[in-house]
């Protein structure tokens, strides 16, 4: 098993020998327990890689990937609306419901790592759209974890379907 190593305090993410800067929710970290939807809280814990959304014409792959992977549409959302039958999951736009734009004007979702964070099953309220993404001018995100563009096109192919991201304090 491969394990991202994230630790919030420090800003600091590890994968093997890399050991670069990253970012984290604008409200810090917390118990994974007491997470709630637009909170601004990362969950700590361990959440496994689910797989990977990728932006056509700003994304290119030099080589294969080792996860799951697919192309973002322009109607592709991510449900974070609690009282939708679909929170947490990915839906088509519009919706309804409250939903991320998986195709957003700038960077962030060029590159999106799923994580599995409370989704088996998802409980309404407990915190959406954990990523992994893209950094924009390194500031904090809304509870992912953020990595600056070229960082994230050397990890992405070093990613698997074992990889877990483990985020501590």
């Amino acid at each position: 098993m491969n394990v991202i190593r994230v630790d919030g305090t420090q800003g600091r993410l590890i994968y093997g020998e890399i050991d670069i800067p990253c970012v984290i929710g604008r409200s810090g970290s917390c118990p994974a327990n007491v997470k709630q939807e637009g909170d601004g809280c990362t969950p700590l814990g361990r959440w496994p890689v689910r797989g990977a959304l990728l932006r056509p014409g700003r994304v290119t792959l030099g080589q294969p990937l080792s996860m799951p992977w697919r192309w973002t549409r322009t109607n592709d959302g991510w449900s974070d609306g609690v009282k939708d039958p679909a929170y947490n999951r990915p839906v088509r736009l519009p919706r309804p419901w409250s939903a991320e734009h998986l195709q957003r004007d700038d960077a962030a979702y060029d590159v999106i790592i799923v994580l599995g964070h409370n989704d088996d099953p998802a409980v309404p309220g407990a915190g959406s759209a954990i990523f992994f993404h893209i950094w924009v001018d390194a500031r904090p995100t809304e509870g992912c974890v953020a990595i600056a563009p070229a960082e994230m096109r050397r990890i992405l192919p070093l990613l698997d379907r074992k990889t877990m991201m483990e985020i501590v304090s």
